[in-house]
């Protein structure tokens, strides 16, 4: 909790703070990657970075901590901070990287807002920083602890053992350790990093789904072609190639219990619903399941028929489609939806903040819809 000065004081200059956070971020990125041009070279996504979106991303999660904190004290923002460490998690950030960070972001506030920046107001949003920063550490340090890895050591060669087309621009990867080690556990819906030697030689890291059930002897990822990463990986991984591959992270997890389960996905968002359906079959399970799924066309739909077989295996499934073309958008307002549902969404920004609002105007609690977003949570820059 920010300290009642400190919270004055933030209270008093959010406003010209957040006004100025679109400036601010974009020149604490190019401060940051002058000084270690190796981060943005082999850390962070610089697809991201060219488009705006993880400036946008960043500028969203402080405004939105800020605004908790002063107008909302009780209230903490797990949600927020969760998906945020375990993406750091899965990219191997450790807490020595959060300073390097305070160093760039300050300089760049006090460039950006000049004389504003008084002694007073500096202390409060450094304080403000690192209650941030020593949360998301936190987090951090306990999903670190609970995997048995040292802080950042996250990474593992694997091999590819199997290679499968599910569509003209989607392909499915089955990896294995090379080491012959088995495969670790995870928590259905989780993701990995996959890191990339690229040809001008910067490493560049991406996260894809788990797209089938824990307890097998390898794991399978789902990539859809969308950028440098995932072109290269279609270009060139192969059967018997290899890839850097991290530990399991994700917050997105099916949770145990009985309570009926809503899977609602469109896109290449569907796989962390195969995982979890997967799951669902494979240890018998009878819950109420409700799958909900929209895409392009049949033809762009990955992992169609799988979808259509594993929910058919479920004693009380029931599959709900959307073909844009034929059918328009999903629309979660006329499907049958048991009481105490548990609802799960992945999918584009615009799939899912409306279904989403279809959701909570339907009754259905907040706390009891969870999502995952592939790429810089922009979500909260859109509420």
């Amino acid at each position: 909790m920010l300290s009642p000065q400190s919270t004055e004081t933030v209270r008093a200059t959010l406003p010209a703070v957040g006004g100025a956070i679109g400036e601010i971020t974009p020149l604490f990125y190019s401060k940051l990657f002058t000084a270690h041009p190796e981060l943005l070279r082999d850390l962070f996504n610089r697809g991201n970075q060219a488009s705006g979106e993880q400036q946008q991303a960043l500028a969203g999660s402080i405004a939105a901590y800020a605004t908790l904190l002063v107008e909302h004290p009780e209230v903490r923002p797990g949600a927020m901070l969760a998906r945020i460490a375990h993406k750091h998690a899965s990219l191997g950030v450790t807490e020595a990287q959060y300073q390097v960070v305070h160093t760039h972001l300050f300089a760049a506030i006090v460039e950006v807002l000049g004389e504003a920046v008084t002694p007073e107001v500096a202390a409060a949003w450094d304080e403000l920083y690192w209650l941030m920063a020593g949360e998301l550490v936190a987090l951090e340090a306990k999903l670190y602890q609970e995997a048995g890895l040292e802080p950042g050591d996250v990474w593992q060669s694997m091999t590819v053992t199997g290679r499968q087309d599910e569509t003209a621009d989607a392909v499915s990867f089955t990896l294995r350790r090379t080491d012959g080690a088995p495969v670790g556990a995870f928590l259905p819906g989780q993701y990995v990093s996959v890191g990339v030697r690229l040809p001008d030689g910067a490493r560049q890291i991406r996260q894809y789904s788990l797209s089938a059930a824990p307890g097998r002897d390898e794991w399978r990822i789902t990539v859809k072609r969308d950028g440098e990463v995932s072109s290269r990986l279609h270009e060139h991984l192969e059967v018997g190639g290899e890839l850097s591959v991290s530990h399991p992270f994700g917050d997105l997890v099916l949770r145990d219990g009985d309570a009926p389960v809503l899977l609602a996905s469109a896109g290449i968002g569907c796989t962390p619903m195969i995982g979890m359906l997967d799951h669902l079959v494979r240890t018998g399970s009878k819950r109420r399941v409700v799958a909900v799924h929209g895409d392009r066309s049949p033809a762009a739909h990955a992992h169609a028929a799988e979808l259509a077989e594993l929910t058919g295996a479920l004693p009380q499934a029931e599959l709900h489609r959307w073909y844009e073309e034929t059918d328009g958008l999903v629309d979660l307002s006329a499907v049958p939806l048991p009481t105490g549902v548990q609802a799960y969404l992945c999918g584009p920004l615009p799939f899912m903040r409306a279904a989403r609002g279809q959701l909570l105007e339907r009754g259905v609690p907040a706390d009891a819809i969870h999502y995952e977003v592939f790429g810089p949570d922009l979500w909260l820059a859109g509420q």
